[in-house]
């Protein structure tokens, strides 16, 4: 059963992509033959800032995860061998707070139907029983429904094609060892701050050694996937990584995490 032929989703998806490639026609004057794109990276932006207070949610949450971090510690090592009174005690400390080891999860879920649409759109041949034309758009000569891998496979990779495909992938690449980098140092020093505290109290999800490895795997997967996908989707990819790495940081700068102590 094809999920995206279901009527109500069909139609959400159609409209989504009238708006889109409309605005294309809209700025085509401006951007020429590469209107569609241009339109990716517009429609792309809009939606993250319009995700902003998700990212302001989680924000808060990950700060107030680590302002709790060395309280958490020390019931941890208080009632370790109890693990029901720690669980209430624990309980009872994010209540006190007025927070929850899940605060930050819900809005987080929240963009998940908005970020499904648009990858819809951008790995769909028809929607809603017409062809996709935005698939059929080009970004430097190369059409937006192509992907690296498909180009490879069909004989038809251009070098300037590779040329595209290369700069939008190995720019993800770069944008995720620079998340890497910076939050693996800002990570460390909240873990230090929490003065040892066992992963349940970490400050931050990416506070701990088995973490740190999977957020620098996650980076390179998201480059490898743009190998596969179409165009259109590696410059969704691009967009997104890049604006998630600004607002993280520019929100830790504004709900920063608790310092490494040096006693």
């Amino acid at each position: 059963m094809d999920l995206y032929a279901f009527p109500p989703l069909a139609a959400l998806l159609d409209g989504a992509h009238a708006v889109l490639m409309g605005l294309a026609d809209l700025i085509a004057p401006f951007t020429g033959a590469a209107s569609a794109a241009a339109a990716i990276v517009l429609v792309t932006l809009l939606v993250r800032t319009a995700l902003i207070p998700v990212g302001v949610a989680q924000a808060k949450a990950e700060q107030g995860r680590a302002r709790l971090a060395p309280r958490l510690a020390e019931l941890q090592r208080t009632h370790a061998k109890n693990p029901e009174r720690l669980q209430r005690e624990m309980m009872a400390l994010y209540r006190d707070e007025g927070t929850s080891p899940f605060a930050g999860c819900l809005p987080m879920l929240a963009q998940a139907p908005v970020v499904g649409v648009i990858y819809a759109l951008f790995i769909l041949p028809t929607i809603a029983g017409h062809a996709n034309a935005l698939l059929q758009e080009t970004l430097a000569g190369v059409p937006l429904g192509t992907s690296l891998a498909g180009s490879i496979v069909d004989g038809t990779l251009t070098p300037g094609g590779l040329a595209v495909f290369a700069t939008i992938i190995l720019s993800i690449a770069l944008v995720g060892e620079v998340t890497r980098r910076v939050f693996r140092a800002q990570a460390n020093g909240a873990a230090n701050a929490a003065d040892g505290a066992a992963n349940a109290a970490s400050p931050s999800p990416l506070a701990t050694a088995g973490a740190q490895r999977m957020l620098g795997l996650l980076q390179f997967v998201t480059a490898i996937i743009a190998v596969f996908v179409p165009l259109a989707a590696g410059l969704y990819l691009l967009v997104t990584v890049a604006w998630t790495l600004a607002q993280r940081v520019l929100l830790r700068r504004v709900y920063p995490l608790p310092q490494p102590n040096p006693a």
